[in-house]
């Protein structure tokens, strides 16, 4: 088709508009490892995991981040964010981080696992962020966030935008009332097993050698008021109550294989997706789970099978006493540029803080997004709020990963018989003491 004279010309000048900087097309704007236009004059780097990310492995997951990021980028023009991603190697990349936070080699912004902040704000290689958050909006955070990401005056030096926890998932069918007790969770799971015959397996947790393991254990720990370290950060697990609580909570693990509740398997069970195959195939009837399963359940079951499956909170020694983990992932500054500083923070703010929990189907930190985003608006999504209230997180210090890796190993001596529990925590607690004193 031939153009008029005038349309010749309008269409010379609408392409060169449409190549100019000034207006990107969306394809321009965002890239697997870019937020924003090539030529923009200003930039920062932007570490992030990849799940968290336009490259999350799911299409539809990085289509919607990469919407996110789209919109970022039109209301940014000047910024240009160039994506580092982050590997699943969650104690390996950290230990990167902190070393090149250290050189001055650190990323701009990056994503830093909750669990981490506390060892990053004591090296003190991180910006506070106070100024770009609202006082409504940080005393909106559930209650166990704020102490992990402050230093001791009260400034924040990480914003967590999403957070998880550990469940008690049980078939309906087989277990139609949630148990609140320890005792009550034994004495289900028997009857669970009794009604159903052979290849049923009572109630199901990690207690292998595994981060997992202390993850779900800690909770019958912390409900009886049982404290890892104290506030000094030195361990004290094994002084009184603290030794006792800890004992009491192995015996509950024991009582369960001891009675047939729980299989002796669960001595060698470190990985939640062992945990997951077992529901959605049907041999189980009750397991510990983080919040995550449902959707993983949801997607694997047939709808009526999996509208038998419920959750509740942990159980506890007494119904009164009961808690839950979370974990999580925040978002730091490195930079000691305030422009990039704010840069981060705004990216923060307008991508994931709401918007991507929504989008990823990950759980939001603060308490209103339970009400102002659809997708939390479920019944389900309301026992998740009141359960958060209740959780704890692990102490982000040094000895943890110690404490932590001792813990495993008693649990799994005292589960599979090799060790009585007291000698078993006592081996914890002098090893800790040792790696304690390297510390000083």
């Amino acid at each position: 088709m031939k153009l008029k004279p005038g349309s010749r010309l309008f269409a010379i000048l609408l392409s060169g508009l449409l190549q100019s900087p000034d207006v990107a097309h969306a394809g321009d704007l965002v890239a697997p490892d870019r937020i924003g236009r090539l030529d923009a004059p200003k930039s920062f780097s932007f570490r992030v995991l990849t799940v968290h990310s336009n490259n999350n492995a799911q299409p539809k997951f990085a289509a919607r981040m990469a919407a996110l990021y789209e919109k970022y980028a039109h209301t940014h023009p000047d910024w240009r964010v160039n994506i580092q991603l982050m590997s699943l190697q969650i104690p390996q990349e950290h230990a990167r981080l902190l070393e090149q936070a250290r050189s001055g080699t650190a990323p701009d912004c990056s994503a830093v696992d909750s669990f981490e902040v506390p060892l990053f704000i004591r090296a003190g290689v991180l910006q506070p962020i106070d100024q770009y958050f609202t006082k409504e909006e940080i005393d909106d955070l559930f209650p166990f966030i704020r102490p992990i990401v402050s230093d001791a005056e009260g400034h924040i030096y990480a914003w967590w935008w999403t957070t998880d926890l550990r469940l008690l998932y049980r078939n309906m069918a087989l277990v139609p009332d949630p148990p609140r007790t320890w005792q009550e969770t034994k004495q289900a799971a028997m009857a669970a097993k009794r009604a159903a015959g052979p290849g049923l397996e009572g109630f199901l947790f990690n207690g292998g050698r595994n981060e997992t393991t202390t993850v779900d254990f800690l909770p019958q720990f912390w409900a009886q008021g049982g404290k890892l370290v104290d506030e000094r950060g030195t361990p004290v697990f094994g002084q009184e109550p603290n030794k006792t609580y800890l004992l009491n909570a192995i015996a509950f693990y024991r009582d369960l294989i001891q009675s047939g509740a729980s299989p002796a398997r669960v001595a060698s069970i470190s990985n939640y997706d062992d945990l997951t195959a077992a529901s959605i195939s049907g041999s189980a009837a009750m397991m510990v789970n983080g919040d995550w399963a449902m959707s993983q359940m949801r997607a694997a079951m047939k709808p009526e099978t999996f509208a038998k499956w419920a959750v509740s909170m942990l159980p506890g020694p007494t119904a009164d006493q009961r808690s839950t983990a979370s974990g999580g992932w925040t978002f730091a500054s490195f930079s000691k540029d305030p422009v990039k500083v704010k840069a981060c923070m705004d990216l923060v703010r307008e991508v994931y803080m709401g918007p991507a929990t929504e989008v990823l189907e990950r759980l939001p930190t603060r308490q209103s997004e339970f009400n102002s985003l659809p997708m939390f608006r479920t019944d389900f999504y309301l026992q998740i709020k009141q359960y958060l209230k209740l959780g704890q997180a692990r102490p982000g210090l040094p000895i943890y990963t110690e404490i932590s890796n001792r813990l495993q190993i008693a649990i799994s001596e005292a589960l599979a018989g090799t060790r009585t529990p007291e000698a078993a925590v006592d081996e914890a607690v002098d090893q800790v003491a040792k790696a304690a004193a390297r510390y000083q």
